[in-house]
């Protein structure tokens, strides 16, 4: 029978002393099917001999998933908006305040609220938040001042109060110091070392076998990331197609965009697919994309985990000069920065790399080498300070 952990507590760590296994409850707004840094740090405490439950929501075309850890995915009837927010963070609630647990781990503050009120009804338990974004001041908050007033009420009443935080690259951590002074510790969403093997080929894929492939991959194909301009880039760029693999809540316009611009033959939408087929996708393109735009504070100082994925998949890589982005291609060589969003500038920078056999294989192999240094195995030393 398993009984509680024994905690002792330093400065910026959580140690255990544990007899029996300890119970770790991971909780996210998602369906769980393509988050994988949250796999990623599910894995890791598995590996470190948590009891690990993993809480996200079930959408009606939510597809089966099977992980080496156990999964519960929670129905609501509401889906979008403020009514899904304040719905699923009571359902999370009560649904932790039952289970047992020593330590709950908050994934952004659309989790945050239902985690720390949970906490505070169980003796030892320790909350910890993993905030993947700046995320107040993302494009869905910005337009709506008197809901993001509500989500910043939320932040600063709970954010000063937490022992135990970290988040993806140093400028959101910087911000949120300044903000709130507290000590955060930066985890990068990096890619695990990746191989190929088991890989599909280009026909099962559906792919084009005579012509060069560029990816835009991920779950969040949003607004302003310049999905838009890659579409009419594609005017400028011959003997090519431009992937989407991912979701978000453009691709229906992109999908008209195509349609408007006569560009069917050059652009294909994947939609979304298991993280280990997507990589199938990326394995094969020759120029992997990531065009955030400047237009907030969370794309500002974005790190998307599709640069790392690009990097281990030996693609070079396309990128908007966001601070976090610009500053990884720049300094290990692994592709071109935009310096504006036109169209034509942005099919200059991919015929660059699509043009120049030479220019390709270099990125490449700095692709190659820089795998070799950033990959989860390494970010995990930081989760370690943390959990262990």
């Amino acid at each position: 029978m398993r009984t509680s952990t024994i905690f002792k507590l330093t400065h910026d760590s959580i140690n255990f002393e544990a007899v029996k296994q300890k119970r770790a409850i991971v909780s996210v707004t998602n369906d769980l099917y393509t988050d994988q840094r949250v796999h990623k740090v599910c894995t890791f405490l598995k590996n470190k001999g948590f009891d690990v439950l993993l809480v996200g929501r079930k959408l009606k075309n939510s597809q089966p998933i099977t992980r080496e850890y156990q999964t519960h995915r929670i129905p609501l009837i509401f889906t979008k908006g403020a009514l899904f927010y304040a719905f699923y963070n009571l359902r999370l609630f009560l649904y932790l305040s039952f289970k047992k647990a020593d330590v709950l781990v908050s994934n952004d503050l659309d989790t945050l609220l239902a985690n720390y009120l949970a906490s505070k009804t169980k003796r030892n338990c320790k909350l910890v938040y993993d905030t993947h974004e700046y995320f107040t001041e993302v494009p869905e908050l910005t337009s709506r001042p008197r809901v993001k007033r509500i989500w910043e009420s939320i932040e600063a009443w709970i954010f000063p109060k937490l022992s135990y935080i970290y988040t993806v690259n140093e400028s959101i951590a910087n911000k949120y110091r300044k903000k709130y002074s507290v000590n955060i510790k930066v985890v990068r969403n990096i890619s695990l070392r990746w191989k190929p093997h088991n890989l599909k080929t280009k026909e099962a894929l559906g792919l084009p076998t005579d012509k060069k492939i560029i990816i835009l991959q991920g779950a969040g194909i949003n607004i302003d990331r310049g999905a838009e301009e890659a579409v009419s880039a594609m005017h400028f760029i011959d003997n090519a197609v431009l992937l989407f693999v991912g979701s978000g809540d453009i691709i229906e316009e992109l999908k008209k965009q195509v349609q408007q611009q006569n560009l069917k033959e050059k652009v294909q939408f994947i939609g979304r697919v298991p993280y280990s087929e997507m990589m199938n996708y990326t394995y094969y393109a020759h120029v992997g994309l990531t065009l955030d735009k400047a237009t907030n504070l969370n794309y500002k100082f974005s790190l998307p985990n599709k640069v790392f994925d690009y990097i281990h998949t030996t693609t070079p890589i396309v990128a908007s000069n966001m601070i976090e982005v610009a500053n990884i291609v720049n300094t290990y060589k692994v592709g071109k920065v935009i310096q504006n969003h036109d169209p034509k500038h942005i099919a200059a920078k991919i015929n660059a790399i699509l043009c120049d056999d030479s220019e390709a294989k270099r990125l490449q192999e700095n692709c190659r080498n820089t795998a070799k240094i950033l990959n989860w195995e390494s970010e995990c030393k930081t989760l370690e300070s943390i959990y262990t």
